[in-house]
């Protein structure tokens, strides 16, 4: 089963957006394994957001993600990955499809509401940069037979 990072960020807690970009999320099939709120600081903004450290528009990142609460959540399910990306749409904005949460909700590439692992790879570094393992609690909904196993 594979896992995903989301992060609901600033703008989506500030618009009172976290309920329906979770339940999007829930209802494409994905469970919740582990979820927090929590204000992040400026160290683990810095080990989030390393990729970009070099990059001009890096700090104005990090002022927005530790600007107000956030939620860190991590989801699985078959390709949660894809599902999840799929699901918050393109990165900007303006490009997202409707029906997506940045193509139905965002405003701009900064603040475009929800942050989701970009290949297995990230989501594994994620995930463990926001949560312990003992914090993350995989288990099965009777639901799951319908939505993840293939029919004989």
């Amino acid at each position: 089963m594979e896992r995903t990072l989301v992060l609901v960020k600033p703008d989506a807690m500030q618009r009172g957006l976290a309920g329906e970009l979770i339940a999007r999320l829930e209802r494409r099939g994905l469970r919740i394994v582990a979820m927090r709120l929590f204000q992040m600081d400026d160290e683990l903004a810095s080990r989030h957001y390393a990729e970009h450290a070099e990059k001009p528009f890096y700090r104005t990142l990090v002022d927005f993600i530790t600007s107000c609460p956030i939620i860190a959540a991590v989801f699985e399910g078959p390709n949660a990955v894809e599902i999840a990306r799929g699901t918050m749409g393109a990165t900007d904005p303006r490009k997202a499809a409707a029906g997506t949460i940045r193509g139905d909700y965002g405003l701009n590439i900064t603040q475009n509401l929800i942050h989701g692992s970009d290949s297995r790879e990230s989501a594994r570094r994620e995930i463990d940069l926001f949560f312990r393992e003992d914090e993350i609690h995989s288990y099965r909904r009777d639901i799951d037979r319908w939505l993840f196993e293939a029919p004989d």
